[in-house]
């Protein structure tokens, strides 16, 4: 009897099974970061894409760089996969657009910060439930942007940003 009560005890002390939480899929992109690409077509892109357009003159010369996102392949706290594609330079005859990398995030504000080729670093902000936000930051290196630092932060009463990294 002893053992029973004690058995009992042991399942009510350990209370509810804790909820697993499992890591999201990263989508791969069609094709390699600084490879020749189609903007529409290459990137992170689903089966059948609603496409989006978000052009953004990122190294400052003038031309906007093509920003395209599949709106199907958003999540439903509005998080999508922002592929970014850096145009030939004007009068070079038969170079094609370079597929610089994907942003994720639901929206992305570009910073004052640059990286090479005079490429604006960018941040993406990615919706996380119960008011969170991941703040990803990243830098043009190499030929493609790069993921270089990521925040954890949530909104507070005030609706300012309450971050665990307070140095920035």
């Amino acid at each position: 009897m002893a053992r029973v009560v004690l058995s009992l005890i042991l399942v009510a002390a350990c209370g509810a099974p804790k909820q697993v939480t499992m890591p999201r899929e990263v989508p791969t992109p069609t094709v390699q970061v600084g490879s020749c690409a189609r903007p529409g077509v290459d990137g992170v892109m689903g089966t059948s894409p609603r496409l989006d357009r978000a052009d953004r003159d990122l190294d400052g010369d003038g031309t906007p760089e093509s920003i395209v996102v599949d709106r199907a392949m958003c999540t439903a706290e509005g998080n999508c996969y922002w592929n970014v594609f850096k145009a030939p330079p004007v009068g070079s005859a038969g170079e094609c657009a370079r597929y610089a990398g994907t942003f994720a995030g639901a929206a992305l504000e570009p910073l004052a910060q640059k990286g090479d080729d005079n490429m604006s670093d960018v941040r993406g902000y990615w919706n996380l439930h119960g008011g969170r936000l991941l703040l990803q930051s990243y830098r043009f290196v190499r030929g493609g942007y790069q993921l270089t630092d990521a925040l954890l932060c949530r909104r507070a009463a005030d609706d300012k940003l309450d971050c665990t990294d307070s140095d920035r």
